[in-house]
């Protein structure tokens, strides 16, 4: 049923979430996961200078250590676990706003499953935060399952 199953991660306990979740299947189906992780260039292009935006648009991420840093260990966890497991698991970094990146992904790469935390917010909250994995599931036609994530504290 699944061949390649995506989980978009950025190493937060939200995005931790869902990866349990996506090896499970994996291991099931015997499927490939790949772990994705996306450096929302809109969110950083405050903090950062032109010529650093600019790599980042470009894909140039080896060349900002402590970002390469953050997106290797994300998906290196992925990949550990997916080890752990016998789960064969393919790490991608790439820049852009986070829920067409992944939804280019998936369709670039034939997913057939995406994986997803999310905060598990209603009402207002929700409305006027607007989620990544709520914009992700308007983008695309993979399926998107969403793994709530209930914060202990």
């Amino acid at each position: 049923m699944y061949e390649r199953i995506l989980v978009p991660t950025d190493g937060s306990d939200v995005a931790e979430s869902a990866v349990d979740h996506a090896l499970d299947l994996a291991e099931k189906y015997d499927a490939e996961v790949h772990a994705l992780y996306v450096v929302d260039i809109d969110s950083v292009n405050f903090s950062l200078g032109t010529e650093q935006v600019d790599r980042l648009k470009q894909g140039r991420f080896d060349e900002m250590g402590e970002l390469k840093e953050q997106a290797d260990e994300a998906t290196g966890v992925v990949a550990h676990r997916g080890a752990d497991r016998g789960v064969d698991v393919v790490e991608h970094v790439s820049g852009g706003r986070p829920h067409k990146v992944i939804a280019d992904y998936a369709e670039n790469h034939g997913v057939d499953l995406i994986v997803m935390g999310s905060h598990g917010r209603a009402g207002v909250r929700r409305a006027l935060l607007g989620s990544v994995t709520e914009r992700t599931l308007r983008s695309t036609h993979v399926p998107v399952l969403v793994v709530d994530y209930l914060d202990e504290n």
